[in-house]
């Protein structure tokens, strides 16, 4: 990605700025994706610094730029995975699909899967990044419209999509404030507290 940032500059100079081979390199790679996840989506892409990101990975942060061109690049990666993770083929009836809201709102604090989710709130100000994340949250709130009787040349399409779209931002609302806030009982509730509400959300708007 070549969108005006500098080239991340080797401080050190030293060979660790070498790039590892085959598997060295996937597990390289992993770390710094796992990494920046963490990163982007507690702290946001603005307060997040490369350096941060390879200190944590435990390798030089010239491997960043190496591997990804810039922290936009990496960036983008890392979201690229989080809607992979969310964009899941269609489901049967809206119950299921309901039932994949509660299973992604619901997942453990500090978790992987947690990031995936809070990095589809994250903006970075890159194109092509938040282009990644319209279109994971507009094909997910499309299926789930279409799955309530939605179809794409409907008189009233926009009215139901728009009931997906928001019951889609509420979730996501959720596993934010969950994992940033301390909102009690929101941020120790458990699946099965939560699975109630949040079918009860989508069944006011949908059905």
């Amino acid at each position: 990605m070549t969108n005006g940032t500098p080239a991340i500059i080797d401080d050190d100079q030293d060979h660790s700025s070498r790039a590892p081979r085959g598997r060295d390199a996937d597990a390289t790679r992993s770390l710094l994706l796992q990494s920046a996840r963490r990163r982007f989506a507690l702290e946001g892409y603005g307060s997040t610094t490369v350096r941060d990101i390879a200190r944590d990975a435990g390798v030089n942060v010239a491997l960043i730029n190496r591997y990804f061109e810039s922290k936009e690049g990496l960036f983008e990666a890392c979201l690229a995975h989080a809607a992979e993770q969310f964009d899941q083929p269609t489901v049967p009836s809206l119950d299921r699909a309901v039932q994949v809201v509660v299973d992604r709102v619901t997942v453990e604090h500090g978790s992987e899967d947690s990031f995936h989710m809070m990095l589809l709130l994250r903006t970075s100000g890159d194109e092509r990044a938040d282009a990644i994340r319209r279109r994971t949250l507009r094909n997910f709130a499309e299926r789930m419209a279409a799955l309530a009787g939605w179809t794409p040349d409907a008189v009233d399409g926009d009215a139901l999509l728009l009931r997906a779209e928001v019951a889609i931002c509420a979730s996501l609302g959720i596993t934010l404030l969950r994992s940033t806030s301390g909102l009690e009982p929101l941020s120790s509730a458990s699946r099965d507290d939560l699975a109630g509400p949040i079918r009860d959300l989508f069944s006011a708007l949908l059905r």
